[in-house]
């Protein structure tokens, strides 16, 4: 019984009871003020009309006419109907259905409610007194409980609702209780499952729009969220064991090479400098993602300043521009003039290389990578680079931004497929996100920008062209860079 009545249905059903019993004390209580006031009001202008027909036949019979015309009426009324009294000046009576003035009484004119002696009980009455010419006086009242049923029925039907309030309240307490529990026992199940590991269990989702409805979607998307990041996290460990297996499989090679030949000196030290080369690859893949965790929880925020998106891009192409020609492509940069945008240089620096890093990759040979920076219409900061390789197909846009991935046409190129989510990650930091579209040929990078950051990017208000697909990740790396020629240093291009 307490889990029941400590149960939120009940909780709430009790609260709705108490807020229809303040609606119902709300509406009788100017109600029964209305009804004393009328009352009251009605009552006095009536015993004004009895006092002034009484004061009429005075005047026009005289003492003995209105004495008369009194006892006429005290034989018709209605027992305690009308209270009457006629005396004379010594206060003696002469006419009425009261034995004597009620004593404390005043005889000047006025009203007063007083507790009098009446038919041999005590009642209230509401008395109208009046003074007649020749010294005579008039008493003129009613009985104040005439209308004491009519408001005690009153009170028994307001205690009768609240009682019906009450008792629906708690039926339906009960019956929202009873369902909520056989909804909750179901996610229950399902939520069990869930824990023990199956995350492919979702929560029944019935289409009726209430509340539990919603918050079933909720999790649903949530636990589809954790079951992607899941599936995330095992493939970048599987990627990560495969990666490193290579490097550290050479370096044990080498080593244990050099360890049972002992080789000459020139000879070793050129082992010894390939097994450099296997351990700083394997320490670039380790800085990479501690970096990529790094700007996951959001902390390189703190070293936002405003920066010159155009400066910026102009600068990356300067350096990038002898690697260029060495391939003979035809590297140009074109912007609209100094756009400023907050955020984190080091950043954006690494982002910038690692765009041209990659369109130099994968331009064909004599052919043209171009850097744009622009504001879009909707006041985003666009930094594209566009190059006039083979491209990728719009279902493989989706997987350049995901960590270590390696498309079919990398698979000859050096990189550890962590130059894209470096990107996409600094976009999204930087209140953006990263879109890729067809360059014809070629690919297009746009990597949009919020000029302030101070707000999470809407996918719905990149106005890409036809055939762009929006990327989302969770993960970029922040290199160390001190400039720009630190950032072309060490590319981590996919």
């Amino acid at each position: 019984m307490n889990r029941m009545i400590q149960s939120s249905a009940f909780t709430l059903a009790f609260g709705y009871v108490a807020l229809g019993i303040a609606a119902l004390i709300l509406f009788a209580a100017p109600l029964w003020y209305a009804w004393q006031v009328t009352i009251e009001d009605g009552r006095v202008e009536l015993l004004q009309a009895d006092t002034q027909r009484l004061a009429e036949v005075f005047r026009r019979d005289g003492a003995e006419g209105l004495r008369a015309f009194i006892d006429t009426r005290v034989g018709l009324q209605i027992a305690g109907e009308r209270i009457l009294l006629l005396t004379d000046s010594s206060l003696h009576r002469l006419a009425g259905n009261v034995p004597a003035w009620p004593r404390g009484l005043p005889v000047t004119p006025g009203t007063s409610t007083i507790t009098m002696d009446l038919a041999g009980k005590a009642t209230q009455a509401v008395l109208m007194r009046a003074a007649l010419p020749g010294g005579y006086y008039l008493l003129v009242g009613r009985d104040v409980e005439r209308f004491a049923p009519l408001e005690r029925r009153f009170w028994y039907g307001l205690t009768g609702a609240v009682a019906a309030l009450c008792m629906v309240g708690v039926l339906g307490g009960f019956l929202i209780r009873r369902t909520l529990l056989s909804r909750i026992h179901s996610i229950r199940r399902m939520v069990l499952a869930i824990m023990q590991g199956d995350l492919s269990h979702r929560l029944p989702s019935p289409q009726s729009g209430d509340e539990l409805d919603t918050l079933s979607r909720t999790i649903n998307g949530m636990l589809d969220q954790i079951e992607q990041l899941f599936h995330g996290i095992r493939d970048v460990s599987n990627a990560i064991a495969h990666d490193l297996r290579t490097p550290l499989a050479e370096l044990r090679s080498r080593l244990e090479e050099l360890a049972l030949t002992r080789p000459p000196a020139h000879e070793t030290f050129t082992e010894i400098d390939a097994a450099v080369v296997d351990v700083d690859r394997v320490i670039r893949i380790f800085n990479a993602l501690l970096r990529l965790a790094e700007i996951d929880t959001g902390l390189r925020r703190s070293g936002f300043v405003p920066v010159n998106a155009a400066e910026l891009a102009a600068q990356a192409v300067e350096l990038y521009l002898p690697a260029a020609e060495l391939k003979g492509i035809k590297l140009s940069c074109h912007d609209a003039g100094p756009i400023p945008v907050s955020g984190d240089p080091l950043l954006l620096a690494q982002a910038v290389s690692n765009l041209i890093d990659n369109a130099l990759k994968y331009a064909r040979d004599g052919g043209t990578v171009t850097v744009e920076v622009l504001r879009r219409a909707e006041g985003a900061v666009e930094i594209a680079v566009a190059d006039d390789g083979p491209g990728i197909s719009d279902a493989e846009k989706l997987k350049p931004p995901e960590r270590f991935y390696r498309g079919d046409t990398s698979r000859g190129t050096p990189g550890v497929g962590l130059g894209m989510s470096l990107v996409a990650a600094v976009a999204k930091l930087h209140g953006g996100a990263l879109v890729l579209v067809d360059n014809h040929p070629g690919l297009r990078a746009q990597m949009l920008l919020e000029p302030n950051a101070v707000r999470p990017w809407r996918q719905d208000n990149v106005s890409a062209p036809l055939g762009a697909v929006p990327v989302a990740v969770d993960g970029l790396e922040s290199a160390g860079v001190g400039a720009l020629a630190a950032a072309k240093s060490q590319p981590l291009s996919g």
